[in-house]
């Protein structure tokens, strides 16, 4: 069965970096597109970015532009995502995604930005 997992969050300053990880199971990795998402305490899912595992192009939404980064590493069946000048507001429960589509059939900054496969979340939490 296809698994994923999301890791690395804790707690971090303002103005850091954190990287996160999305560890996959059970799936040709390299057939999917991976997608990350977060969501806030109280508020909607966003999308953060889009990635196609097999070429590495990637899709980014608004919500982190210019500060997030994403790459995968096919042979370890890995993606990461790199978050950069952490701000208060980047602070909740990140996840990533997979779907068989490739990004370029999503708008990651759609409401309906969604993926077939979830794993759990990792906590990202930004102090001021």
């Amino acid at each position: 069965d296809v698994q994923l997992q999301a890791s690395g969050g804790g707690l971090v300053q303002a103005g850091g970096s954190l990287r996160l990880s999305c560890a996959a199971s059970g799936f040709h990795f390299d057939d999917y597109s991976i997608g990350w998402f977060r969501q806030a305490p109280g508020k909607k899912r966003e999308g953060i970015l889009c990635i196609r595992s097999d070429d590495g192009a990637t899709y980014y939404g608004d919500s982190v532009a210019g500060r997030s980064a994403a790459s995968s590493d096919n042979a370890e069946n890995t993606d990461y995502l790199q978050i950069d000048s952490l701000k208060p507001e980047d602070t909740g429960v990140y996840y990533c995604a997979a779907d068989l589509s490739h990004c370029d059939h999503y708008d990651v900054n759609s409401d309906s930005y969604d993926m077939r496969y979830w794993g759990k979340g990792t906590l990202v939490t930004v102090s001021s």
